[in-house]
């Protein structure tokens, strides 16, 4: 009797795990750094556009700013990527898994009167099938932190 509720179990612990295998998807890594490459490529051309509506949605989701206040800080930053060629150079990427990847690159940015070059590596995530980065590494290649003159402060008697 044990052995036959043994059996029974295995088989259909094997029936449960099969087809969940069978709908894994094998990703072609070189795929998956590409279509990377190429999103982050967008958002860089959203941020140049100011289409800082669009840019707010291709960020990881998190609670810390609102799309209104994501907006107000991208549009008083002092930097905004190049154009063309300069945008983006030296671009190294690594897989780490089909949604989650690091993209190495020296990033091209027009400053007033010069053109600034920053190197660093970016996460990008795939989330509800985008590609997303972090808010916080845009604003800080942005140079665009909250500054306290923008603040009101509101003093009560």
């Amino acid at each position: 009797m044990k052995r036959l509720i043994f059996l029974t179990v295995v088989l259909l612990a094997m029936l449960f795990t099969a087809p969940l295998s069978a709908k894994q998807e094998i990703v072609d890594p070189e795929t998956v750094k590409a279509e990377a490459v190429k999103a982050f490529e967008r958002i860089l051309d959203l941020w140049r556009e100011g289409s800082y509506g669009e840019l707010y949605d291709r960020t990881l989701v998190s609670g810390k700013d609102t799309k209104e206040s994501f907006t107000r800080k991208m549009s008083a930053a002092r930097l905004k990527p190049s154009c063309c060629w300069e945008k983006m150079q030296d671009v190294s990427v690594m897989a780490k898994s089909p949604t989650s990847v690091v993209i190495r690159a020296k990033i091209g940015l027009d400053a007033p009167g010069e053109i600034e070059y920053k190197t660093k590596p970016f996460k990008l995530i795939k989330e509800f099938g985008e590609w997303r980065i972090s808010r916080s590494d845009i604003l800080s290649l942005a140079e665009a932190g909250s500054s306290k003159k923008s603040r009101k402060h509101k003093v009560k008697y």
